[in-house]
């Protein structure tokens, strides 16, 4: 149980079980819009009207792969008391340490461009007005249960849906996210000197999460059923967009009382709008741990929140507001996000495998094993993205060269984080003293 400070109380029955779960409820559901973010609603929508119901299968897979992550991200804060920035921070030296709040900032960036997009997308359409002109017609939004189970339950990949397949993976797992969600579990205080209150801590986090989780995948898979029901085998289905997804939902359904493009308008804007709350929570998270900084709230989120939003103003002042240029800056944000995956996921899984610094709640072998394999195979599926993305793009030597040797210091950089990992745990396993963090169970 928790008190207004957030402390811990024992109790029993359901009722007991519900009003602690309610005192834990928060970082989960916080952490979570950014799984409806404005870039997963356009890869919704595009997994949709190309590849029909045939990647709700991946969807749902990949919205558990995320949970995965998100949870160890989790276990990692309450255990240890610190979120992942603080702990990269002391684990790795100067230049590493550096380079791994570059990408996370990158990230970051990344993240923020497109709920602006998103944001000014919903403004564009909602600044019209409200044309009730639909009034008497009905949603014809009437989906086969049929063809929706068939979709979750039967994998089902060709060659002409790879990249949807792709960009539905990439836009589940975000870097900035895990970040967020190992700092946001500190924010109710538990006495890390009893384990109970840990193991507590971890359970109530862990079914918040979950539950979070599912609703979201709810969304997206009623996005992506929408879109594929609306558009699937269609002229259009290649060409829809953000920008124009709204505009064709009016023409496809029509409206009702209020028309479907002014409804498509107010949830890309709460998309848009809450995402950047995530944003805006992750960035002062990355720079404080990263760089140890010690200032006033006002003045770190200033400092942080510029990081961000001053790359996002000069990347409106340099793309205008045409289809092609935002489906273009769209792809590069996708891809800037997608580098920046390994180095948050790597750090973590090294982290929460270490009972030095998880004590007793480092994870086991077949958790860990299971991890490393979910890490594996999202780097691998974002490789593939990187490689079709740049394979298409690269059409000078210069290009190429350079992109060659981004590559190969980006791949060189990806090795020392694992072996560091593999080479700490094996110093550990020689019989060097156990070096057991403050907040380590006793």
């Amino acid at each position: 149980m928790v008190n207004q400070k957030g402390r811990a109380r024992l109790g029993s029955g359901s009722a007991v079980f519900v009003k602690k779960l309610w005192l834990f409820t928060g970082p989960g559901f916080l952490m979570s819009i950014a799984f409806l973010d404005p870039g997963n609603l356009e890869g919704d929508l595009q997994a949709g009207a190309i590849a029909g119901y045939s990647l709700l299968w991946l969807l749902l897979w990949a919205t558990a792969m995320g949970l995965l992550v998100q949870l160890l991200a989790a276990r990692l804060g309450v255990a240890t008391g610190r979120h992942l920035a603080e702990l990269c921070r002391d684990e790795y030296p100067s230049w590493a340490r550096l380079l791994l709040w570059v990408m996370a900032e990158l990230a970051l960036i990344g993240a923020d461009i497109q709920e602006v997009i998103g944001s000014a997308i919903a403004i564009k359409i909602l600044s019209n007005g409200f044309c009730l002109s639909g009034l008497g017609h009905h949603y014809r939004f009437g989906l086969s249960n049929r063809f929706i189970f068939v979709g979750i339950l039967i994998p089902k990949l060709s060659s002409k849906t790879i990249r949807q397949a792709v960009g539905v993976v990439g836009c589940i797992i975000m870097p900035h996210n895990v970040f967020l969600h190992s700092a946001l579990v500190q924010s109710r205080e538990i006495d890390h000197r009893k384990k109970g209150r840990v193991q507590e801590a971890l359970k109530y986090y862990s079914i918040e999460c979950t539950i979070a989780l599912v609703l979201s995948f709810i969304i997206n898979l009623f996005v992506t059923t929408v879109f594929a029901k609306g558009f699937y085998g269609t002229e259009v289905a290649n060409s829809i967009g953000l920008l124009n997804a709204g505009q064709y939902l009016q023409e496809k359904y029509g409206g009702g009382v209020i028309p479907i493009l002014y409804i498509w308008g107010i949830g890309l804007l709460a998309a848009g709008q809450s995402s950047t709350i995530t944003g805006t929570y992750a960035g002062q998270f990355i720079m404080g741990g990263f760089l140890n900084l010690r200032l006033k709230k006002w003045l770190r989120a200033l400092i942080t929140r510029s990081f961000a939003i001053i790359p996002t103003m000069i990347v409106a002042l340099v793309f205008d507001s045409s289809e092609d240029m935002l489906d273009v800056l769209n792809e590069w944000l996708n891809v800037l996000q997608s580098i920046q995956i390994p180095f948050a996921l790597i750090p973590l899984l090294c982290l929460v495998s270490k009972e030095q610094i998880m004590g007793t709640f480092r994870i086991g072998p077949v958790l860990k094993t299971t991890s490393w394999l979910v890490a594996a195979l999202v780097i691998l599926i974002n490789g593939y993205l990187l490689l079709d993305f740049f394979s298409s793009e690269v059409n000078s030597a210069l290009f190429g060269t350079v992109v060659c040797a981004f590559t190969a210091a980006y791949i060189a950089f990806i090795i020392y984080l694992v072996s560091r990992g593999v080479a700490f745990r094996s110093w550990c396993n020689l019989g060097q003293p156990k070096i057991v963090a403050d907040t380590v169970i006793e």
